[in-house]
């Protein structure tokens, strides 16, 4: 394989699907800082830092937006997607990931386009205690995961179908940073109003990524790459425990880790009248069984040797990448409502 880190060397106009989402906004502030012009697609209008992006709005199943946004580029970073494990229906996450992906490659077509990267998620592999590499079998749980495999395969047939294409398909893991209103966010803030109690032993495992990471791991494979399809999982590594995960934010909020534990069973069962409203309310409340299991129970492992092996080494470990978001939201995201992107079922403009 070649290996050409240096994208300054062509600049290029690229469509970001998705583009003023959480890890779009980082990843467009990155391709123009290195020189690339940038097209974004979405559904919701961009923040005062992406004044320099051209910005189409539009849904990614609609092929006439899909037409306009990608006039006249050059290659497709595609992230979007129906992602929320909450408030989303079963057939709106196939309808946008996957047919949305095939929108996306009947254009490529249209036009030309021979080079795409698309955000997958580690999702597609199923619960995961044990090490996951790229190879192992996928056995999704979730309508998210089975639809991000899904579209995984229409980019591999898009790949096939044409000499000189090439599809890079990035599987992050759970990815946070400033700006991100998801799992992480959710525990700052239950630790910064002191409402975190902590759970179980904590041992376990939660690969978890940085976005900043994420972002330079992706422009570092787009030149390395040569491969018509092409699979990377992304974790920032050493991996941590949920333990290690909350002690991270007490030290960067400067506070003593509270020495009292409850037992598994026991915040289940506390949680249980939260899922009972929420179930006759459709409230998507912050306590929840499925999410006190997820944290404190659950364990994901996901391995990266393949992507190391490529001599990419991320900048910003898993502890300051944590010490910036808290930072972040001491001074600013506590003071912002949770921002939460539903695509619509249907298609819109």
């Amino acid at each position: 394989m070649k290996r050409n880190y240096n994208l300054d060397e062509k600049p290029e106009h690229i469509l970001v699907t998705g583009g003023t989402g959480f890890i779009g906004t980082y990843l467009c502030k990155r391709l123009i800082e290195t020189g690339h012009s940038v097209n974004v697609l979405d559904l919701f209008e961009p923040d005062s830092d992406l004044r320099s992006i051209n910005f189409i709005k539009g849904d990614v199943r609609n092929p006439n937006a899909m037409r306009a946004a990608m006039e006249d580029c050059t290659a497709v970073f595609h992230l979007a997607a129906a992602h929320h494990d909450f408030g989303i229906q079963r057939e709106t996450y196939f309808s946008v990931n996957e047919i949305g992906s095939q929108v996306v490659c009947d254009t490529m077509d249209l036009y030309g386009i021979k080079r795409a990267c698309f955000y997958s998620s580690v999702a597609v592999y199923g619960d995961a205690p044990d090490p996951h590499h790229e190879e192992c079998v996928k056995l999704p749980t979730t309508a998210y995961g089975q639809s991000k495999l899904t579209a995984e395969e229409v980019f591999r047939r898009w790949a096939n179908q044409g000499q000189g294409r090439k599809a890079l398909v990035i599987r992050p893991t759970n990815t946070f940073g400033p700006h991100n209103f998801a799992n992480m966010y959710a525990l700052i803030r239950q630790i910064y109003l002191r409402r975190f109690i902590p759970v179980g032993n904590g041992q376990n495992v939660k690969s978890i990524c940085y976005v900043e990471n994420l972002v330079n791991a992706s422009l570092c494979l787009w030149g390395y790459s040569d491969q018509p399809f092409d699979v990377y999982n992304y974790v920032d590594k050493p991996d941590l425990t949920s333990n290690q995960i909350s002690e991270a934010i007490y030290v960067a909020l400067e506070r003593r880790v509270p020495q009292l534990r409850i037992p598994l069973w026991l915040a289940l069962v506390l949680g249980l009248p939260f899922d009972i409203i929420s179930t006759f309310t459709g409230l998507n409340l912050p306590v929840s069984t499925q999410r006190i299991r997820k944290f404190a129970d659950t364990q994901t492992r996901f391995e990266v040797e393949k992507l190391l092996k490529t001599g990419f080494q991320p900048e910003v470990s898993l502890t300051e990448g944590i010490r910036r978001m808290v930072e972040w939201y001491e001074t600013n995201g506590r003071h912002q409502p949770p921002i939460y992107r539903l695509p619509p079922n249907e298609v819109a403009f």
